[in-house]
């Protein structure tokens, strides 16, 4: 299927690994013209050339600490002096770090704030005006499944990617006139480094073992087993095309059925 986004542009951030490294590559096979972030420059730059490799489009990689507005004013000049605007924006960040609401602090809050919202927030403001320019764009922005369904020792997360769906469904109102289309992606249990640590940490608080922690998210799941990166991918590339020109204001789960609610 001709997605109808060759030689468009797209960043993802956070994107040197798991769901986000899947993501540009998805995009990438669509010969979308990718820039790619995160904060270690060695494993970014590294991806950035498998991506090339295996898929022949340009792949820009640039050091962003998301959480710095500057870094994210830097990574929207950088790529539109390189491949001249932004067409497509995956908000993509790491989670927040396991813990119960009387184990937070207010500089843990803080600092999700500024990790899960504050850099959607920054991403959107720096990428909408070239969108408007062109009268196209996309903007997905990466949850959880815990907007739907809160996880346990997961409460930083849970409140603060709660709040981006707030922000999706209303720039998706603002934005509709100028063709822009912006849509949230919740992934569940996925098969990445991030999830194999918060197994660990929650085996070292529980007295579980790791194998057990990802056993009991496995059993929790109708598929019965954790999805893959290219998993999610898939529907986020969908989402970035022309065939999904009427979607828009949407959440959307990527879980394998682990969410017991209808909607």
């Amino acid at each position: 299927m001709d997605l109808g986004i060759a030689k468009r542009v797209a960043i993802v951030t956070g994107s040197s690994q798991g769901i986000g490294k899947a993501i540009a590559f998805g995009l990438a096979i669509e010969h979308v013209k990718v820039t790619i972030c995160a904060r270690n420059e060695d494993v970014l730059k590294k991806a950035a050339k498998e991506i090339e490799s295996l898929t022949g489009s340009e792949v820009l990689p640039v050091r962003t600490d998301l959480t710095n507005e500057k870094d994210v004013k830097s990574l929207v000049k950088t790529t539109v002096e390189r491949f001249g605007g932004v067409d497509i924006l995956v908000n993509n960040t790491g989670g927040p770090p396991t813990a119960l609401f009387v184990e937070t602090s207010e500089e843990d809050w803080r600092r999700t704030v500024d990790l899960l919202l504050m850099s959607v927030i920054n991403c959107c403001r720096e990428v909408i005006p070239f969108m408007k320019e062109r009268k196209w764009g996309r903007i997905i922005n990466m949850t959880s499944f815990a907007v739907k369904q809160p996880a346990e020792r997961l409460i930083l997360s849970n409140s603060i990617r709660a709040a981006v769906l707030g922000l999706t469904k209303t720039m998706s109102n603002e934005l509709a006139e100028y063709g822009i289309l912006v849509n949230a992606v919740c992934p569940g249990w996925t098969l990445t480094r991030r999830v194999e640590e918060l197994a660990k940490s929650i085996a070292a608080k529980t007295g579980k073992t790791y194998e057990a922690a990802i056993a009991e998210w496995a059993n929790s799941i109708p598929l019965n087993r954790l999805a893959e990166p290219e998993e999610i991918a898939n529907l986020v590339v969908f989402l970035a095309s022309e065939k999904a020109s009427y979607i828009t204001g949407t959440v959307m789960q990527v879980d394998g059925g682990f969410i017991k609610s209808l909607l």
